[in-house]
């Protein structure tokens, strides 16, 4: 099954920020674009919308005068559902509600011919339950994009139950053709992305619920530590907190209520009080022309030990002891097996994040996974109350003497 020929009429459902980045994806690409949106206005004023971005893609010499005028010629609001009859695709990207979805689908049902591919953009709802109030559900498949979908290349290709391979395949090099990056997957709660996401935003707001780190620390490590492009809580921000708890929400309640994808209670209070992220102007961080961004915590300069004794295997954190060895500072290595960890000159223990808690043990700091030691910037400590504090100085100026800014924070469960 090849991908829809460009002279096929490909309709867009929703014009939101997805609706509108999924009919540019597809107008770029050459293909007529309706766009529908059941507010009065709306479609027009997204029209508007994606001719004004094409007008920016023309002046930093991303797309050809020519090409954008092309583009503006073939897309189309439409005033009814009955405008979309030609289309040999329609893509929804309205409300993430079950009822709405499906109320939407059976109306297309009955507008667009029977070779017509229907396809939702959900990002958590379950395709086979929005494909269940179909008649013929076999042609209906998800593609969910991911914000902004005109510069993000993956898309998820998500078959139902009852989606037929056709289908499926159908969209699949659809979404190839249309320069995207098109991934294949079963219909689980998130998908791919969203599910593996949960963790990353989950971590990040239990520390902060914990008192461990603000956000900004956190943010700091996940980038310049985890190699992350953007922390857990300035992407939220950047997505919409609604959007995001609303997610995460979903997939927490279609796996039972699992205690790992347990929503946050304090993006729940921004998400009541209307801090939204970036598109109010204030979310985890204030988007006001006046605000300055927090700084992350760094611990001032300490003074770096003599040496370290090494016991036992460093694991994934092995690199760690050449970088120590090019800043000058002696590796002593003890030949009895007491455990994995570095021993420093007072007698404290530097041990790697394992899930425990520094209050588990006496006297132990212990140090995060980076993804990559010698190229990370930042990495976080984490010290108990019960930690002398010649342990802390001294991991603290031993990885400050490996050239990165150190962030000590509180404990928290795992």
């Amino acid at each position: 099954m090849t991908a829809l020929d460009l002279s096929s009429p490909v309709a867009v459902v929703g014009t939101g920020t997805m609706g509108q980045g999924i009919a540019q994806v597809a107008l770029v690409a050459g293909h007529p674009v309706r766009l529908y949106d059941a507010v009065p206005g709306r479609a027009q004023e997204a029209a508007d919308a994606i001719g004004a971005r094409l007008d920016r893609l023309v002046e930093k010499d991303r797309l050809a005068a020519a090409d954008r005028d092309a583009a503006r010629a073939r897309l189309r609001p439409a005033a009814d559902l009955a405008d979309l009859a030609d289309c040999f695709l329609v893509v929804e990207a309205v409300l993430e509600r079950l009822d709405v979805k499906q109320q939407l689908l059976r109306e297309l049902e009955d507008v667009v011919e029977d070779d017509c591919l229907l396809a939702t953009n959900t990002s958590s709802l379950s395709v086979t339950a929005i494909g269940g109030a179909l008649r013929n559900p076999g042609r209906f498949v998800g593609l969910h994009f991911f914000n902004p979908a005109p510069l993000l290349p993956l898309v998820e290709v998500v078959s139902g139950f009852a989606t037929d391979v056709t289908s499926a395949t159908r969209a699949y090099e659809t979404a190839r053709a249309w320069g995207k990056t098109p991934v294949a997957c079963a219909d689980t709660p998130g998908f791919i992305v969203n599910r593996i996401a949960r963790p990353f935003y989950a971590e990040a707001f239990a520390v902060y619920e914990a008192q461990a780190a603000d956000p900004a620390t956190i943010d700091a490590i996940l980038r310049e530590s985890g190699g992350f492009r953007m922390g857990a809580f300035e992407l939220t921000d950047l997505i919409g907190q609604d959007v995001n708890e609303s997610v995460t929400h979903s997939v927490w309640q279609a796996f039972f209520q699992d205690v790992r994808f347990t929503p946050s209670l304090a993006q729940r209070r921004l998400v009541e009080s209307g801090r939204h992220g970036r598109k109010t102007g204030q979310g985890w961080y204030d988007y006001g022309e006046a605000a300055e961004r927090p700084e992350p915590h760094t611990a001032e300069k300490a003074q770096a030990p003599a040496y370290v004794v090494v016991e036992g295997d460093l694991g994934p954190a092995s690199e760690l002891l050449a970088l120590i060895r090019e800043a000058g500072i002696q590796i002593r290595e003890d030949e009895e097996d007491h455990g994995t960890r570095l021993v420093l000159p007072s007698g404290g223990q530097l041990v790697l994040a394992d899930g425990q808690t520094s209050v588990e043990f006496r006297d132990v700091v212990y140090f995060d996974l980076a993804l990559d030691y010698r190229r990370a910037t930042r990495i976080a400590l984490s010290a108990s109350q019960d930690t002398a504090p010649a342990t802390v100085a001294e991991a603290t100026g031993l990885f400050q003497a490996l050239g990165k800014d150190v962030s000590v924070i509180g404990t928290c469960p795992a």
